[in-house]
């Protein structure tokens, strides 16, 4: 269907132009799933002149949202380890009860595909809402060949149920289980590395992901991961440098990989690696803030190297329970220091980089129609607000009614 999305203000999110990519008074051209054209209302071709028009009557139009790094599927919450924590009990007694992130990995595993698409159908719908048109699902929970493939099955089944274009991770690296217990190499051995040929083999992932940190993977553990990855021509990106610097961003700048994520005790030849290799930064607030962390990302080193810096909700049951990704918004600026402008482009221009998509994240003619509406009337008003959805319709891949 051709229609104009007419008496809008555009934030276009395009780089090198105006704050936003701002267009003030604008028309977007939709024709069938893609952009036709977009641009001020004075500038219209003439060939548009026929085309069904929208008055949005002011309002914004950005490009539709995407959350770029995500654990939506798992089999239950750990909402009574919250409790438990607050009521001062430790980390060896949460563990010694069965909580953590084998309490995750135990759940998971007792799912079935239906139970875990019923319940991660629950959180997507909850970002879909917020304008988010594109979602990254990780696995990581499952750690055996068998229930890292369910997991990815399950994500690729979201993008089949719900109006979301998703990406998935494999992330089998997440962890290392409790019947591998100090044998992390013997588990990439028998379930990493295996288990990620036969989910590419199923067509089952789209990038490759990993855990580097003392308590999970060593970087030369994941460059045996990232060396296989390559080998089956995946792009590659590493949870790093969350709690200590091992140099993984490093590592992962020297794969040319798609994102390093966490990234709070990454040093300055990280970021140095990450501005030659292209490699976008994902800053992940909502567990910076359920963990009540105190080390900073270097924010302001990343910004003066021009690494692209992405924003997501991290979603998952232990460390970071969020389905807002307009909140985590407000948290990169809040508690990073992001600007309104640097945490809109982190879920949209940046965010696409992340995921390696170069057909979305911009109104721009010829990419994809992924389009928010929102009832406000200047962008920054998207990481401002707490608690406050002002979406007011959602077009995916053309669709006005999505």
């Amino acid at each position: 269907m051709s229609r104009l999305l007419t008496n809008a203000r555009l934030a276009t999110m395009e780089p090198r132009s105006a704050p936003y990519g701002f267009i003030d008074d604008g028309i977007v051209a939709l024709e069938g799933e893609a952009i036709a054209w977009c641009g001020p209302a004075a500038d219209l071709p003439a060939g548009f002149a026929g085309f069904e028009r929208t008055d949005l009557e002011g309002r914004l139009v950005t490009p539709g949202l995407l959350d770029c790094h995500t654990h939506v599927v798992f089999g239950r919450d750990r909402a009574r380890e919250f409790e438990m924590r607050l009521q001062g009990a430790s980390y060896e007694q949460i563990a010694s009860e069965g909580g953590g992130i084998n309490s995750s990995v135990a759940a998971t595993r007792a799912a079935t595909e239906t139970q875990l698409l019923a319940s991660a159908l629950r959180r997507v719908d909850t970002l879909i809402a917020e304008g988010v048109t594109t979602i990254e699902i990780k696995s990581g929970y499952g750690l055996t060949i068998t229930d890292e493939i369910k997991m990815l099955r399950v994500a690729r089944q979201i993008g089949r149920e719900r109006p979301v274009r998703v990406t998935t991770s494999f992330l089998a690296a997440h962890a290392v289980p409790p019947e591998y217990k100090g044998q992390p190499d013997a588990y990439l051995d028998d379930v990493v590395l295996p288990g990620l040929d036969a989910a590419h083999a199923e067509g089952l992932v789209d990038a490759v992901d990993g855990f580097c940190e003392g308590i999970a993977f060593s970087p030369a553990q994941i460059e045996r991961l990232f060396d296989r990855a390559d080998g089956l021509g995946l792009p590659v990106k590493l949870h790093a440098e969350q709690l200590s610097n091992l140099g993984g961003a490093a590592l992962t700048a020297r794969h040319k990989g798609l994102s390093a994520d966490y990234l709070e005790y990454l040093d300055d030849a990280g970021v140095k690696a990450m501005a030659t290799s292209g490699t976008v930064a994902v800053l992940l607030p909502g567990a910076f803030y359920a963990l009540r962390e105190t080390q900073l990302p270097p924010v302001d080193p990343l910004r003066h190297a021009g690494v692209p810096m992405a924003v997501a909700t991290d979603c998952n049951p232990g460390t970071s329970p969020l389905t807002s990704l307009l909140l985590a918004m407000n948290m990169a600026c809040t508690l990073f220091r992001l600007t309104p402008e640097e945490a809109l482009a982190g879920t949209t221009r940046h965010a696409a980089r992340a995921l390696g998509l170069t057909d979305t994240g911009i109104i721009r003619a010829g990419l994809r129609a992924d389009l928010a509406i929102w009832d406000v009337t200047h962008p920054a008003e998207l990481a401002y607000r707490i608690g406050f959805n002002p979406l007011y319709r959602r077009i995916f891949a053309g669709d006005f009614s999505s």
